[in-house]
C-alpha cells in the first residue's frame, strides 16, 4: 500500500535535489562517490507527515538495505527512529517503485548484510569506525 499523506520535503538542499531529480529522472546526479542512491518515502515519526530521504543502494535479490550511518554519528538518523514506528515504506529505484516492509537485521544476518553495503559503499566501514554505536542495518522487503 503507498504512503500517503502530507509531504514534508528535506530541510537539507542536497537530500531535496535527489528525491527531485529521482522522481523525475530515476538517475539523480552528484551522488557519493558516483555510486547509485534509492529514494525512500515513510511516515515521520512525530508529525505523521510524508518525508523523502535517499540513501546509498544496497539490493541482493530484490531485498533492500537500509543503513541507518549517519556518517558514523553516534546518534542514528531520524528516519531510522521513523521506520521502527511506521515499518512500511515505498522505495523508488531508478524509475521502479515498490511497497516494502521494514524489519532490523542482527547477528550472522546482519553481517551479511553489513558486507554487502561495504561493498556497495566503502565508507561504511570508516563511519563504523567512527562511532561506538553499532549501525544498524534495516531490510526493506516486499510488504
Amino acid at each position: 500500500m503507498p504512503v500517503t499523506g502530507e509531504y514534508e520535503p528535506s530541510p537539507s538542499a542536497r537530500v531535496r535535489k535527489h528525491v527531485e531529480e529521482m522522481e523525475t529522472t530515476g538517475e539523480p546526479t552528484n551522488t557519493p562517490l558516483g555510486r547509485p542512491i534509492v529514494v525512500m518515502t515513510f511516515h515521520s515519526r512525530r508529525s505523521d507527515k510524508v518525508h523523502k530521504t535517499a540513501v546509498m543502494k544496497v539490493e541482493h535479490e530484490g531485498t533492500y538495505a537500509l543503513v541507518a550511518s549517519k556518517g558514523g554519528s553516534p546518534q542514528h538518523p531520524e528516519w531510522y527512529h521513523a521506520l521502527t514506528q511506521h515499518p512500511e515504506i515505498d522505495l523508488q529505484d531508478g524509475t521502479e517503485k515498490y511497497a516494502l516492509r521494514i524489519r532490523e537485521v542482527h547477528g550472522a544476518e546482519r553481517s551479511q548484510w553489513w558486507a554487502r553495503a561495504v561493498e556497495a559503499y566503502p565508507p561504511y566501514a570508516d563511519y563504523q569506525r567512527k562511532t561506538d554505536r553499532e549501525i544498524p542495518v534495516l531490510l526493506a522487503e516486499p510488504a
